[in-house]
C-alpha cells in the first residue's frame, strides 16, 4: 500500500500543474499578438472639425458646378453638330439622286448609240436622199452630242458635289463623337463631385449635422448684411443723385427765366430753345434707355419670382427644375433676350457692371471660374437656382465670392 501511495502523488501533481502551464502559455500568446497588432496596425485618421467638411462640401458643389458647365456647354455643341450632320447627310441623298439620275440619262445615250451604231460622216452623206437632208441630220446629231457632253458634264459635277458633302458629313460626325464624349465625362464628373459631397455628409452625426446648419445660418446672416449695406449705400446714392438732377433741373429753369426777362421775348425765346433742348435731348435718351432695360428686367424678375421652389437639377433648363445658368437663360428669354447656355459665355454678354451700380436684372457671377450665376433683383439680393439638393430661392449676393456682373440688354 505505500508502495502505491507514493506511486500516485506524483501523478496527482503532474495533473495540476499541466492545466496553469497551459493557460499560462494561451494568455501569453495573447498579450504578444495584441501586441503585435498594435504595433502595426495603421494610426487612425483624426475626424475632420465641421468648418472643414462645411469647406470641403462646399469646393465639392463649386466642382460640380464647374462640371455642370461643361456639360452644358457640350450638350449645346452636340444638339447643334447633330443638326448639321442631320442637314449634311439630308444634302448627300439629294445630291446621291440627282447623281443617280443624270447616270440613268448617260445610260439612255449608251444604249441609243448602241443601237444606232457609229457611220462615218462620209458614208452618212451618200447614203443621205439630197445633201440638205444629210445636213439637217448633221446638226441634228451635233445637238445631241452636245446633250450628251452635257449629261456627262452634270454627272461629273453632281459626282464632285456629293463627294464634297459626303466628306464634311464625314467630317461632322467625327466632331459629332468628340462632343458626346466630352458630353459623358462632364456627366461622370458631375455624378462624381455629387457623390463624395454626399458621402462626406451622410457620415455625419445628428449632433455634428446640428453644428453644420448653425454654420450655414451664420454665413447667411453675414452675407444678408453685407447685403443691406449695399442696399442702404445704393438707397443713400439714389437719393443723392435725384437730389442733384432736381437742383440742376432747378438752374437751368432760372437760367431761362433771367435769359428771357434780359433778352426779351424773341431772344429769350431763341436762348430758351438752344439750351433746353440739349439738355432735355441728353436726359431723355438716357432716361429711355434705362426705361426700357427696367422694363425688360421687370419681366425678368417676374419670370424668375415664379420659378422660387422649383429644385436645382443640374443641366436643366426647365420649366420645372433648373440650373444656375438654365434659370437666367429661361428668364431673359422672357423679356425677347437670347442668352447662351453657359456662365462662362453669358458672362461675355452685354456691359460689365460694378457690384456698387447693380440694377434689377443684372446678372451676378461667382467664384473665380466662373461657375456659378444668379439674377440680380435689387438690395443686395438675387435670385438663383444654388446646387443640388436646394430649390430656386432668394439670397444675398455676398453669399458666394463675386467674380463680376453684366447687364445683358
Amino acid at each position: 500500500m505505500p508502495v502505491l501511495a507514493s506511486h500516485r502523488k506524483p501523478r496527482t501533481k503532474v495533473r495540476t500543474t499541466t492545466p496553469a502551464v497551459g493557460f499560462t502559455t494561451a494568455a501569453l500568446a495573447s498579450v504578444t499578438l495584441l501586441s503585435t497588432q498594435s504595433a502595426t496596425a495603421a494610426p487612425v485618421e483624426p475626424k475632420p472639425a465641421i468648418e472643414d467638411v462645411q469647406k470641403k462640401v462646399d469646393e465639392l458643389y463649386r466642382q460640380a458646378g464647374s462640371a455642370t458647365q461643361q456639360y452644358n456647354r457640350a450638350k449645346a455643341a452636340s444638339t447643334a453638330q447633330r443638326a448639321k450632320v442631320d442637314t449634311l447627310l439630308s444634302d448627300v441623298a439629294k445630291r446621291t439622286e440627282k447623281i443617280n439620275e443624270a447616270r440613268r440619262e448617260l445610260g439612255a445615250f449608251a444604249a441609243e448609240q448602241y443601237r444606232t451604231g457609229g457611220i462615218a460622216p462620209t458614208a452618212t452623206f451618200f447614203l443621205a436622199d439630197d445633201p440638205q437632208a444629210y445636213f439637217d441630220q448633221s446638226r441634228l446629231m451635233s445637238r445631241s452630242t452636245e446633250r450628251q457632253q452635257k449629261a456627262v458634264d452634270d454627272f461629273r459635277t453632281q459626282q464632285a458635289a456629293a463627294s464634297k458633302k459626303r466628306a464634311e458629313a464625314v467630317q461632322s460626325l467625327e466632331s459629332l463623337t468628340e462632343t458626346q464624349t466630352t458630353l459623358r465625362s462632364s456627366k461622370q464628373k458631375v455624378q462624381n463631385k455629387l457623390t463624395e459631397a454626399r458621402s462626406l455628409l451622410a457620415k455625419l452625426t445628428a449632433e455634428e449635422k446640428a453644428r453644420l446648419a448653425e454654420l450655414e445660418r451664420e454665413k447667411e446672416a453675414e452675407a444678408k448684411e453685407k447685403a443691406e449695406k449695399l442696399a442702404r449705400r445704393q438707397a443713400a446714392e439714389a437719393k443723392e443723385r435725384e437730389e442733384r438732377e432736381e437742383a440742376e433741373k432747378k438752374a437751368r429753369e432760372e437760367a431761362a427765366k433771367e435769359a428771357g426777362g434780359d433778352s426779351g421775348s424773341g431772344s429769350g425765346s431763341g436762348t430758351g430753345t438752344g439750351t433746353s433742348p440739349g439738355s432735355g435731348t441728353g436726359t431723355g435718351t438716357g432716361t429711355g434707355t434705362d426705361g426700357s432695360y427696367a422694363a425688360k428686367a421687370e419681366k425678368v424678375l417676374a419670370f424668375a419670382r415664379a420659378q422660387i421652389g422649383k429644385p436645382y437639377v443640374w443641366g436643366a433648363s426647365g420649366p420645372a427644375s433648373y440650373d444656375c445658368s438654365g434659370l437666367t437663360q429661361a428668364a431673359w428669354r422672357e423679356a425677347g433676350v437670347t442668352l447662351p447656355r453657359t456662365t462662362w459665355d453669358q458672362v461675355k454678354v452685354g456691359t460689365r457692371v460694378a457690384t456698387s451700380d447693380l440694377q434689377p436684372g443684372d446678372l451676378v457671377f461667382f467664384y473665380d471660374d466662373i461657375s456659378h450665376v444668379g439674377i440680380y433683383k435689387g438690395d443686395g439680393m438675387m435670385i438663383h437656382a444654388p446646387k443640388p439638393g436646394a430649390n430656386v430661392r432668394e439670397e444675398s449676393i455676398y453669399y458666394m465670392p463675386i467674380y463680376g456682373s453684366v447687364r445683358p440688354a
